[in-house]
């Protein structure tokens, strides 16, 4: 299948980030951060998952599971000494924050990080990484062991899944035996850490496996071949396609550009009044957006209040006259863009539709049991999501079921929380 028509992701993460993979977008997104090319792409990576799952050899998109983890860790060689290390985000900063000794994690940590990170370097020194990696902690000494359903089970909570092993498994055996539990997701490569490259994927086969690590790489696997699409899944999902591809054909691209131009000038104090943050604020009320043209013309009113409560806390006369002159701009600009922007948000709701048919069958094959703690047990839940990569271009999106992982975040009893 051909490559995806859209410009590598870490070209695009370079351009803000120095190529560094901080964020993943989510999949519907992609037509507001790159306008139709954006759109296009989030098609092609449909069109390219779909033929995965209906057994297509020729599909050019790898999937891998999004594990809740935290926090992220960095851990290989400085290329500068040669020395080992682990670090946070930090790692990348001007002036980074690499850790080589449990001194300078003492001198840097504090809390439950100190704990978690000085195991960190002296089991993931054992693995004999060339590079850098980066992944989510799973756990160190924190695992508990948990009767789900009458059954015992090593249970472990990073952030708001609790992730569930069978004691009596072969699974659970290593989990017992692990100090440390670690996801690996990208991988960094260049010369000096200020000019790395993020690329999507980790191959663990060549690293060593101390009993003291459990580690994995976050590949999706389906052993059983049950998220296979059945041939009238096949059609279905092709249906819903179709008028994605239709939808996106109403859209005026230069209208696009400039609403989106328009979009990026919202930062600082006004960032609140953007398009995304009015859409997530549907997402965080558990609301799905049935009527686009509706939802359009309330982004209006949106940008209104949004710079309204600018416009109050602003003490100055100046001040307030400045964002009255902005809220007027930008409210103008809305109601020019209403009619092109209930085509971008129709053919965004159809991408919800298409990637929530994947994503239900993805989340038929688990391989490890996740749930969230409520105040009445534990509750079953699905993986937190899903990241699809293109092998050839190196893109990759995030493909999240966005109403019930919002949900479980305000309604799940947080690690921090317990």
């Amino acid at each position: 299948m051909k490559g995806m028509e859209m410009m590598s992701f870490t070209t695009m993460l370079s351009e803000d980030k120095g190529g560094k993979n901080l964020h993943l977008e989510h999949l519907e997104d992609e037509i507001l951060n790159y306008g139709v090319d954006g759109g296009r792409a989030a098609l092609n990576f449909l069109r390219s998952l779909r033929d995965m799952l209906a057994g297509a050899s020729r599909s050019s998109v790898n999937m891998t599971v999004k594990w809740d983890g935290a926090p992220a860790i960095f851990a290989g060689i400085d290329p500068s000494d040669g020395k080992f290390f682990v670090a946070k985000k930090s790692v990348f900063n001007v002036n980074p924050k690499l850790y080589k000794s449990n001194k300078e994690i003492d001198d840097d940590l504090s809390g439950a990080l100190v704990g978690k990170f000085k195991v960190a370097l002296a089991e993931l020194g054992k693995l004999g990484i060339d590079g850098v990696l980066q992944g989510d902690l799973m756990f160190t000494d924190d695992v508990a062991t948990t009767k789900i359903d009458g059954l015992a089970h090593y249970t472990f909570q990073p952030n708001t899944i609790v992730y569930a092993v069978p004691v009596d498994s072969k699974f659970g055996a290593k989990i017992k035996a692990a100090k440390l539990g670690i996801v690996w997701h990208t991988t960094y490569s260049g010369s000096d850490l200020a000019s790395m490259k993020a690329s999507f994927g980790v191959n663990i086969s060549g690293l060593k496996r101390p009993s003291s690590v459990w580690m994995d790489d976050a590949t999706y696997k389906d052993t059983t071949g049950t998220s296979t699409f059945t041939a009238g899944e096949t059609e279905a999902i092709t249906d819903i396609l179709s008028k994605v591809g239709k939808t996106f054909g109403r859209i005026n691209g230069p209208g696009l550009r400039t609403f989106l131009a328009m979009q990026n000038s919202m930062t600082g104090s006004l960032a609140g009044a953007s398009l995304k943050t009015y859409n997530n604020s549907k997402v965080r009320a558990g609301e799905r957006i049935k009527n686009p043209r509706s939802h359009a013309q309330g982004y209006v009113t949106w940008v209104q209040d949004s710079i309204g409560k600018q416009i109050d806390k602003v003490k100055s006369p100046a001040g307030k006259k400045k964002y009255e002159n902005l809220q007027k701009d930008f409210m103008r600009e809305a109601k020019k863009h209403t009619n092109n922007l209930a085509y971008v948000i129709e053919f965004q709701n159809f991408l919800v539709e298409a990637k929530m048919m994947i994503v239900s069958k993805l989340n038929k094959v688990k391989s490890i049991g996740t749930f969230i703690r409520t105040a009445k047990g534990f509750k079953a839940t699905n993986p937190e999501g899903y990241v699809a990569i293109d092998r050839v271009e190196g893109n990759a999106v995030k493909l999240v079921d966005r109403m019930e992982f919002s949900y479980n975040n305000f309604t799940a009893i947080k690690a921090w929380d317990k």
